[in-house]
This record gives structure tokens, C-alpha cells and sequence, in this order.
């Protein structure tokens, strides 16, 4: 199949090469025929509904089926994004907002008939309460040069996504509730798997792939039993889901007890006496009254029936070849607006999501000044939040998978204006996104030809990946997968080069403080 894959796409890129325009003709679906538009010399397919809007009654139940249409149906218009308070990321367009915002989008080359394409399927970041499918920054027209199909999908987040409450569980006949936002991600995976075909991709090469919240997405479809079969290859960016609950404080919530609870709450605060009374409510209300609240992914028992740590560890993970990696200076951007003191330095981390720190860990983040207090909080950040996860991922999969494992680190810094707030962020969180999606007009600085050759480094190998599980190719510098017996990583800089794993001795002694975290009991469980 990997065979297959790779020359049907090598024959798209060649046949898009020589053709001067694509037509971008209608397409028969299930749920109808289909038509798109022609836009960077690619077919786009814009707003297409994978399952009906989760409105009134639908409101936080399972997605279900699209309903069909007659006549053809134009694909000329970004649905809207589901509705939240504040951008995923930095400087990312104003968007139209709705419950109705369970689309995909579709960008793919020309459409010779039978061609079978690697398909990359997109699920933005935005901490679980915010993101878009259709921000540029995530347009899939560079991508698709390199002979993949593109699709960005839509999910409900904040209140709509992740509510969990008593009353929605009684009524769920798996007896739970939350998680929609990740049977929105499941329902549109199942869509691929059963439509891409009629745009010339092969259901049988999908990647999925995702940054932050997205990258945390990847993992916890590695995890979920319902996911199984519906991807072949997965990229993770700067998110996974490994730390043990016990080390994090507020975690209750990702269990179904703690997670109802916060739904109760949102009841109150509502005053709507029952949950037919809350549907009924405008969307404007929940989102108001929800602001704040911890709307997380839960384990369930049914969507996440454990935590991937246990999952990856027994080998029982969705076992396909996986792409990974983190940023150099990923903590930063969570630092605007945050004092940091060197004399409170330790006092002051018992009141963030870090919790009590012992000092083993703190010992690898010295505070002796307030110059190293700062640079030792974004270490801290960068470590907890994204690094230490990254690597457990990494080891889990090369331990018990069979599927390779690539394991990158990113420490190139962009370009940017002095008046942007990405000046002093290096590479930090996201910085990595122009250059993956070959979107340098839309970074926040000038991109000089370093930034081009990285960002068409890193477009090869992230379709090499999809068409073949191993991003290596022609004119590449020599990606070697991580192993246990040899934990390589490929260093994107100044340089493309291979070397050790970043800050490997803060990651250890981190390491050592969950392994002991993970031993204690947790009753929410």
C-alpha cells in the first residue's frame, strides 16, 4: 500500500506540474453532489458538513450523520467556527461564529480519475476552549504540491465541546458525557474514511495531524478504541497527554465525576432548571456563563478508557508510525502579562497549573537572579507543559509500538516586526506552523531565504511522512528514527541536523518526580 500511495502521488504532482488550470468540478458524496472552486492553482472544497448542526435537541449529544441535499451543492464558503471569546492564535482573523460548525474543508491538486492520495486530515490547537479549521495560517495549498489532499476539520470546543453533567450522562446510552469535541474529531475521520475516495484520496493513507490542543487530539485518538483503523500515520506538535493526575493540580476534572460536576455548576450559574432548559438557552449565555470554567477532555471510560500513559505502556495504542516534536523556547508566549519575582520564584508556582514543585525538579531551574527567574519559568513552562510529554511519547511508542517514531525539536527563530509580541518569544509556542504550512506572507516579519529552504525542508518531510511513514527523501538531510538504543532527534535551527534530546537532564529529573506521582492514589479515578 505505502508502495502505491507514494506513486499515485508523484503522478499528481507531475499531471498539477503540466496543467495550466484545475477544474474544480462537482463531486458526488453521500450526502450529494458537491462543488468547489479553483484557488493557488488547487480544488478547494469549503464548509463541508460531516455531520448535522448540534443544535437545539442536538446540542452536547454525539454527532450525528449529515443529512442529504439536492441538486449541487457549492463549497465556496468557510463554515462558521464554533463560538468562543478569544483567538487560538496570536493575530489569527476574526471569524464568523455558530453552533453549525461541524465542516471540513477539502484542498486537493487536480483530480485525475482513480488516483489514490495520502491524506492529511488537520485539528487545530486553542487549549480546548478556542480554534479554527480555516484560518489561513492553515490552508492547505502548499501542502498539497507535494501530492497529498489536505482536510481541516471543525469540533466543538469550550462548554459545547466537553460538558459533562448527570443528566447527560443518564441519558447517553454509554451511561457518559463531554467528549464531543473528540467524537466530532472521530465522526469526521469515519466521513474520510468513507467519501475521500471521490476526491482521488486513498482512505487507506490517512495522517492525522495537529499542533497544541490538535497535537493533544493526535494522542488521545492513539488512546481511544473508537478511533481504531480510521488513520495510518500521526504528527504530533507541541502537545500529549502523559502527565500523571496526581502532579496535576485540578485534574479531578478529566474524570467523569469531577468533569459533571463543572457542569452542575454551569447549571447554577445559568439558573436554567433542567437540561432541556439549557439547550433552549442562546449560545451567547453558555458561552458567557462558561468562561473560566475547566471544559476539558474526559476519561470516560468509553471515548478514553485510560489514560494513554497506561494505554502506550501495555501496547495497546492505535499502533501506527508517529511523528513528533516541541519547541526550544515554548514557554514564553505563556508569560506576557506574568510577573515574575526571584525571591517568590518557588512560593509563586503553587499557585499556577504547576501545583508544588519539589525541589529536586526546581533544583534544574535555579532563580538567583530575576533575569534567571524568567528564563527559568519559560524552562518550566516549556518542560511541563509540552517537552517532558513529547519525549514520554517518544519512548512509549518506541518501547511498545511497532509503527517508527521520528522525534524532532524546532529552535529556529522566526522572523518579526519590533512592534510584535513575536519578537520576544523566539521559537516559541506555534512557531513552527508558517513553516509546516508554507505560509511565510503570514508570519508577523519578513522571511528571509533560510526561512524558505527550512519551511520546503519541512513541507517534504511532513508529506514524505503521510505518503510513507519515514518523512526521508531526495535532497533531504537524513531524518533516523528514535530509538531506546539510539534517542536521536532532528534538530530544525540555523541548521538541519541530528543530535541528542533538548534539555534531557531537566526532562529526567521530571521524569522522576511523575514516576513517583504516578504511584499514589487518585480516588476521582
Amino acid at each position: 500500500m505505502i508502495e502505491k500511495c507514494q506513486s499515485a502521488a508523484w503522478t499528481f504532482v507531475i499531471l498539477c506540474a503540466v496543467t495550466a488550470a484545475c477544474e474544480a468540478e462537482p463531486i458526488r458524496i453521500e450526502s450529494g453532489l458537491i462543488e468547489g472552486q479553483q484557488e493557488h492553482a488547487c480544488s478547494v472544497f469549503k464548509g463541508i458538513p460531516f455531520a448535522q448542526p448540534p443544535v437545539g435537541d442536538l446540542r452536547w449529544r454525539e454527532p450525528q450523520p449529515p443529512l442529504p441535499w439536492q441538486g449541487i451543492r457549492k463549497a465556496d464558503t468557510f463554515g462558521p467556527i464554533c463560538p468562543q471569546t478569544d483567538a487560538s492564535v496570536p493575530g489569527a482573523p476574526t471569524e464568523p461564529t455558530s453552533e453549525d460548525c461541524l465542516c471540513l474543508n477539502i484542498w486537493m491538486p487536480a483530480h485525475p480519475p482513480g488516483a489514490k492520495l495520502p491524506v492529511m486530515v488537520w485539528f487545530f490547537g486553542g487549549g480546548w476552549t478556542t480554534g479554527s479549521a480555516s484560518m489561513p495560517l492553515y490552508w492547505g495549498d502548499q501542502l498539497v504540491r507535494r501530492g497529498v489532499i489536505v482536510v481541516t476539520v471543525g469540533y466543538r470546543v469550550g462548554a459545547f465541546g466537553f460538558l459533562a453533567h448527570p443528566e447527560l450522562s443518564h441519558e447517553s446510552r454509554h451511561h457518559v458525557s463531554g467528549n464531543y469535541g473528540l467524537l466530532d474529531q472521530i465522526a469526521a475521520l469515519e466521513w474520510v474514511k468513507r467519501n475521500i475516495a471521490a476526491f482521488g484520496g486513498d482512505p487507506g493513507c490517512v495522517t492525522i495531524f495537529g499542533q497544541s490542543a490538535g497535537s493533544m487530539s493526535v494522542c488521545l485518538l492513539m488512546s481511544s478504541p473508537l478511533a481504531l483503523g480510521l488513520f495510518q500515520r500521526a504528527i504530533g506538535e507541541s502537545g500529549g497527554v502523559f502527565s500523571p493526575a496526581a502532579a496535576v493540580p485540578g485534574s479531578k476534572y478529566l474524570f467523569l465525576k469531577g468533569a459533571e460536576e463543572t457542569g452542575l455548576a454551569l447549571q447554577k450559574k445559568l439558573g436554567a432548571p433542567s437540561l432541556a432548559e439549557m439547550r433552549r438557552l442562546p449560545a451567547e449565555d453558555i458561552l458567557k456563563a462558561g468562561r473560566g470554567m475547566p471544559f476539558l477532555f474526559v476519561f470516560d471510560g468509553y471515548v478514553l478508557t485510560q489514560q494513554p500513559y497506561d494505554i502506550f505502556s501495555a501496547g495497546r495504542q492505535n499502533d501506527v508510525p508517529l511523528l513528533i516534536g516541541s519547541n526550544a523556547d515554548e514557554g514564553r508566549p505563556f508569560l506576557d502579562g506574568v510577573t515574575i519575582r526571584a525571591q517568590s520564584f518557588r512560593s509563586d508556582l503553587e499557585h499556577t497549573p504547576f501545583g508544588k514543585i519539589p525541589a529536586s525538579v526546581l533544583a534544574h531551574y535555579p532563580s538567583n537572579s530575576e533575569e534567571e527567574a524568567v528564563a527559568s519559568r519559560a524552562a518550566l513552562e516549556r518542560d511541563v507543559r509540552f517537552g517532558w510529554d513529547m519525549w514520554t511519547w517518544a519512548q512509549l511508542q518506541a518501547r511498545t509500538g511497532s509503527g517508527k517514531v521520528f522525534y524532532y525539536h524546532f529552535a529556529h527563530v522566526p522572523p518579526a516586526r519590533a512592534d510584535s509580541p513575536w519578537m520576544h518569544w523566539g521559537a516559541g509556542h506555534w512557531a513552527e506552523l508558517p513553516y509546516v504550512f508554507g505560509h511565510p506572507d503570514q508570519a508577523p516579519g519578513a522571511w528571509t531565504s533560510e526561512d524558505r529552504a527550512l519551511s520546503n525542508a519541512m513541507l517534504d518531510y511532513w508529506t514524505n511522512f503521510a505518503k510513507r511513514g519515514d518523512p526521508n527523501g531526495s535532497g533531504l538531510p537524513n531524518w533516523p528514527a528514535f530509538t531506546l538504543a539510539r534517542p536521536q532527534v532532528l534538530h530544525f535551527d540555523s541548521t538541519i541536523h541530528v543530535g541528542g534530546v533538548a534539555n534531557l537532564n531537566k526532562l529526567e529529573a521530571l521524569d522522576q518526580y511523575f514516576t513517583e506521582a504516578r504511584k499514589q492514589p487518585f480516588p476521582e479515578q
